[in-house]
């Protein structure tokens, strides 16, 4: 079976990977990425809306699978050199409130302190997780 992962960046962030079919986490850290098998399915949280910005959003705001091959290595200037990996993103799928998933949520259901495990950035949950959060998100896995 297909692994399943939280990932966490700002909706900004998460826009940019959308957009450019790719992942990004822990500050184009390539470790984690490695643990990400193709045919994984993968939702970002986002925290806030801008990294490091005000306030909170707390939503899912992407949802999709790993492709095969390695994660990869960019220049996007200024000395910054982040790995990625390849993921097919769900076009179907919207930015969906965490709040009101809590109760139902494997990693989150009875945790009072369900946002510590968010601070490592990614993280395996039960795959029906992923499946709620598409659920709740508008959008459906294939097959």
């Amino acid at each position: 079976m297909a692994g399943a992962w939280i990932a966490v960046a700002s909706a900004e962030h998460v826009r940019r990977g959308r957009a450019g079919g790719f992942m990004q986490v822990c500050h184009g850290k390539a470790a984690p990425l490695r643990r990400i098998r193709p045919g994984d399915r993968v939702a970002y949280y986002s925290p806030t809306e801008v990294f490091r910005g005000p306030g909170r959003l707390q939503a899912f705001t992407a949802v999709g699978t790993a492709h095969g091959g390695e994660p990869y290595q960019v220049d996007m200037g200024g000395g910054f050199h982040p790995f990625r990996r390849d993921v097919t993103w769900l076009d179907a799928a919207g930015e969906a409130p965490i709040q009101p998933l809590l109760g139902t949520l494997g990693f989150t259901a009875g945790v009072r302190n369900w946002g510590y495990q968010l601070r490592f950035g990614l993280f395996a949950v039960d795959p029906a997780d992923l499946d709620l959060i598409a659920e709740a998100m508008g959008a459906r896995f294939p097959g």
